[in-house]
This record gives structure tokens, sequence and C-alpha cells, in this order.
């Protein structure tokens, strides 16, 4: 890759692995009018499968160091989509060249992974969308309006945020050294959201209610709820007896939930912090009724351990 590539040159783009986020990647960019010109998997029938969507793309059977390598032949941008336990290994392997860029599509793992791969002055870079990849044949367009965060020297981010742009998302920074953080926040967005929803389910059930019913019945709530924060913003979306300064609800409700063992207390007690934190940030605030509602929670919400110290030279 030029490190000031012309406007209308827009580089060749390969992948290593064949699964969901290559799939849905290689077809966005392929209609934003990219050439995806190699893709590279140890199945080498996945590789075929996904190669044979796009004309002249080369499907490269990955079994051994030399083949994986040969994407480097078709392509100038390189997508390693494989899994993050695979990252480190995989990059070893690898000898992009001085105008070419290996860039990985992984939240969690630091960009820092790659660099034995640019040992010949390749530029390596990370390129996550923040996005559920389910598998489903529409993915690439369902994709459209998520943020991808991009995280690389500023020639390879330009071309990164490009990309981005040109298939429909909005490009975001990370800072290198952060992407723990980061991930941990997309992860309470997505998989955690679930966690919430089979929680509230468990209860309903508790109650007698059939699994099925409670599951229909929470779906206008949730997208009321998605709506409304989108509409108004998180603190400005905020309903419920927190929202309303009633500690007493608050209290019945950890009551209850102690009443079942196990952590259903603690799980509610601890997202009521969050709800008050939010509460506290709306105009007209009660703070005395968000300090009554801590101190009816505060049975149930474990110790906070300190901080360790960092170590001073």
């Amino acid at each position: 890759m030029n490190s000031s590539p012309p406007n209308d040159r827009r580089p060749t783009l390969g992948f290593i692995g064949a699964g969901r986020v290559a799939k849905a990647l290689s077809t966005a960019a392929a209609h934003a009018g990219y050439e995806v010109t190699a893709v590279a998997s140890r199945n080498a029938g996945t590789a075929q499968a996904l190669a044979a969507q796009f004309p002249q793309c080369n499907a490269i059977a990955a079994d051994d160091a030399r083949g994986v390598n040969a994407v480097f032949d078709h392509a100038d941008l390189v997508f390693l989509t494989v899994p993050d336990d695979a990252l480190a290994s995989c990059a070893a392997t690898l000898s992009p060249a001085d105008n070419q860029a290996l860039v990985h599509c992984s939240g969690a793992s630091e960009v820092e992974l790659l660099r034995p791969a640019a040992k010949h002055g390749a530029h390596i870079g990370g390129f996550h969308p923040l996005f559920l990849f389910a598998g489903l044949a529409d993915d690439a367009t369902r994709m459209a309006g998520s943020a991808i965060t991009v995280e690389a020297d500023p020639a390879l981010a330009t071309t990164l945020r490009v990309l981005a742009s040109a298939i429909g998302c909005r490009p975001l920074e990370i800072p290198a050294g952060e992407r723990m953080r980061y991930h941990a926040g997309a992860n309470y967005a997505a998989s955690f959201l679930l966690c919430l929803l089979e929680e509230a389910t468990e209860l309903w059930r508790a109650i007698g209610m059939p699994e099925n019913d409670a599951k229909e019945a929470m779906w206008p709530l949730v997208m009321g709820t998605l709506n409304a924060a989108r509409e108004r913003g998180l603190s400005g979306a905020l309903a419920g007896p927190v929202s309303r300064g009633d500690a007493g609800i608050v209290t019945r409700h950890t009551e209850a939930l102690a009443s079942m063992g196990g952590n259903h207390a603690t799980l509610y007690s601890l997202l009521t912090l969050r709800a008050i934190r939010l509460a506290r940030q709306r105009p007209n605030a009660d703070d005395a009724a968000l300090d009554a509602i801590a101190r009816a929670i505060a049975p149930y919400v474990p110790p906070v351990s300190p901080v360790a110290p960092k170590d001073t030279p």
C-alpha cells in the first residue's frame, strides 16, 4: 500500500479466513466497488465457495505457510479474519511486502499481535465492525449504519476509514492498547443485553408464565426502550422505580428476588446502581430519593475491591 495512494486507486482486497465476518465484509466491499481478489482458508471448499462470489477472485488452500502467503500475490490489503486464538500464530507465518497491509478484524486482540508480519515493512492495523454477524445472507446489507473501529498508522487508517464509509459504516478511532476495555463495552451492548433478557424471562417463568409468552411479551418493551434511548439519550429514556425515586418499590423488588435464592437480588442491585447514576444525570434529579434507593440495595451489593496500586519505580 502506498503511503499516499491516489484518490482513484482503491486497494485490492484479500481475506485469510472465510467465515461470517469475511463473507459479510467481502460482500459489502464488492458492492461498494472494491475488487476482492483472494480468499484463503484451511478448508479449500470454503475458500472456493466465497471466492466464487466475486469475478476473478483466487481461492487459496491455506494449509501451510507458503499457501497462506499466496494471498499477498493477489491483494494489497489483506484482512485476517481467523479466531482470536489463532491470530498470533497465523501472523507469525505471514510475510506481506512493504507496500501491502495486514489488518485483523478482532475487537479483543491488540494490533501488536500482527507485528511479526511487518518484518518487511508492511502496514498493520485493526478494523472491527461493531455488529453481530449472524451468518445470515443479508449480513452485508444489515451491517450498513454500524460503527467500525479503526486502529492503524495514519496512511493505513485513512484507507480503512474510506473503506468503512464506502460500505455504509461510520469509522471510529480506538487508541492502541485499549482493546480490552473497548471490547468489554461492546459485550455489554450485545451479549450481556441478551443475558438481561434471559434474566427477565427466568423471573417470568418463575411465576408460571410460559416461556414463549414471556419472550414475545418483552419485544415491544425492549424495542420501545431502545427507540426511546436513541431519541432521548440513555438518561432521558430511563423509566421504572429508579427514575421515579421510588425506594419502596426497589426494596420490595430486592426482597422478592432474594427469596428466590441465587444471585438474582445481587444482579438487580448492581444494575440499580447504574440506573441511579443515569437518574442523577437528569435535570432536577431528586438526589435524596436516589440516596434512599442506594441504601435500600446496599445489603445486596458486594463490597468493591480496591484498585491495586501501580508499581512505583
